[in-house]
């Protein structure tokens, strides 16, 4: 039978028609009576919902949603009529009874969805939003219509107009913050979330992870997604484990809004979450990988998870990130080991005999971002050099102490100047390293740093000092 191709009026007609015949036919049902009986209470549902699209308030001639949800339910309908059919005869069913009994499964199956999706485009307040517009709106309002749209569209429908429906929501939470603040607003992050965990589509969970991770970079944002709870870090988690290259990075974005709990470090850690973000950093995608050590980087706080890194061979990993890795990767992975080694000996001295210091020093030799610099040297101060040993090695580096004492310099902007003084000091007492300072400037960028005030400059300042005295009565 043709549906009309009109407008929401001779549609909801047409349908309404179908759904009558249907009503009127079911208690005559002599196959499946019980089946049928359960399709016509949900006929009745559908009935009372389709009442409320014809309302005064909701009713529109031409709103795209309401159209394609009445031609689906049609089809619905006019496919269970042809069902019903031969059910209403005692003869032996002409498909078997079987294959008609599956058949009559999936119309009911089907009924339900079109139950589902009537309930959320009537909930939805779309369909009073296209009654009302009557003139021009502000963009705020306009952008609140679309997103309030676009919600809506991910949970009705097939799979490819779900999809089709994210491609459009990714467009435009790119364009600006603001939108993302208003889809947000709107409700779209538990929309989200349900699709990430029910979604059988590939492509449609991969740019779901991909609409997460744009909100997660909004912070006034974050607290929605902490508030999707387990569900949310369960379904990240098994994208990091098994998702396409740029999902997985996506996954580590979002992932990062939820690691400053505790709870969610220790659910991460016994969810095998750490092992698969090692593996990123191990075979990723260069920024997959500094995605990855990002959030490796926060968890490494929690002593609770400690010994999951521990398990996993992360120092190895990391060190191995340290030396090969981009300079974003090479910061979080620092970061990491900062906190992993720190009140650890036994880890200090491992990442040190592991080449953790020849790696740090490579790694000043060549970044530029002061920032990053500055946690470099805090790794190397506060958790490596605290460590006889570590200092033996670190002596022998060609040009650590230069580097060290270049940083001193105040016309490097934004890095605290007591990293590399205490770094300096704890190396201050070996002779020849003494004469390394000196050589490289280290006396005139202390006394600046002592008229700055500058933690442990002076104290740094005299020491040289007095090796520079001592030297003199050495010699006769």
């Amino acid at each position: 039978m043709k549906i009309p191709d009109e407008t929401e009026e001779t549609s909801l007609n047409h349908t309404t028609h179908l759904l009558q015949a249907l009503l009127d036919a079911t208690p005559r049902a002599h196959h499946f009576k019980s089946k049928w009986s359960s399709i016509a209470a949900k006929l009745t549902s559908l009935s009372s919902h389709l009442s409320s699209l014809s309302s005064p308030t909701t009713s529109t001639p031409t709103n795209p949603l309401s159209l394609d949800l009445l031609r689906s339910l049609s089809l619905t309908l006019s496919s269970a009529l042809s069902l019903l059919t031969p059910c209403l005869s005692p003869s032996p069913l002409p498909s078997g009874k079987l294959k008609t009994q599956n058949d009559v499964d999936s119309i009911s199956a089907r009924l339900d969805r079109h139950l589902n999706d009537l309930h959320v485009l009537l909930k939805s307040g779309v369909l009073h939003d296209d009654a009302v517009s009557v003139s021009p709106s502000s963009k705020r309002d306009s952008t609140r219509a679309e997103a309030r749209n676009l919600i809506t569209r991910l949970q009705i429908g097939t799979v490819e107009s779900k999809n089709s429906a994210m491609d459009s929501l990714l467009t435009l939470l790119q364009e600006d913050d603001k939108n993302v603040l208003i889809a947000v607003a709107q409700g779209v992050v538990p929309v989200l979330v349900r699709l990430l965990d029910c979604s059988s589509s590939f492509e449609v969970k991969e740019k779901t992870v991909n609409a997460i991770s744009r909100v997660s970079a909004v912070d006034s944002s974050k607290h929605v997604l902490i508030a999707e709870g387990l569900v949310l870090l369960n379904n990240l988690l098994r994208v990091v484990e098994s998702g396409s290259g740029v999902a997985r990075e996506k996954a580590c974005i979002a992932l990062k809004a939820l690691t400053h709990s505790r709870e969610n470090a220790r659910a991460i850690g016994s969810r095998g979450g750490i092992s698969s973000l090692l593996a990123i950093c191990e075979a990723g995608t260069p920024s997959s990988q500094a995605a990855a050590a990002r959030v490796l980087r926060d968890l490494s706080l929690f002593d609770e998870v400690k010994e999951n890194f521990i398990e996993e061979n992360a120092l190895r990993i990391l060190l191995t990130l340290l030396a090969s890795g981009t300079s974003l990767a090479q910061e979080n992975a620092i970061g990491c080991l900062c906190n992993l080694v720190k009140d650890d000996f036994q880890l200090k001295l491992l990442v040190a005999r592991e080449g953790g210091i020849d790696s740090l020093k490579s790694y000043w030799d060549s970044v530029s971002n002061v920032k990053s610099l500055e946690v470099a040297v805090e790794l190397a101060l506060s958790n490596l050099m605290g460590f006889a040993g570590n200092r033996s090695i670190f002596r022998k580096e060609e040009r650590g102490i230069v580097v060290a004492v270049q940083l001193l310099d105040p016309l490097t902007r934004n890095l605290d100047r007591k990293y590399p003084v205490s770094l300096l000091a704890s190396l201050v007492h070996s002779k020849n390293c003494r004469k390394q300072m000196i050589a490289a400037g280290a006396c005139g960028f202390l006394q600046k740093l002592v008229e700055m005030d500058v933690e442990g400059a002076k104290k740094l300042l005299e020491s040289l000092g007095k090796g520079k005295i001592w030297g003199v009565f050495a010699r006769p």
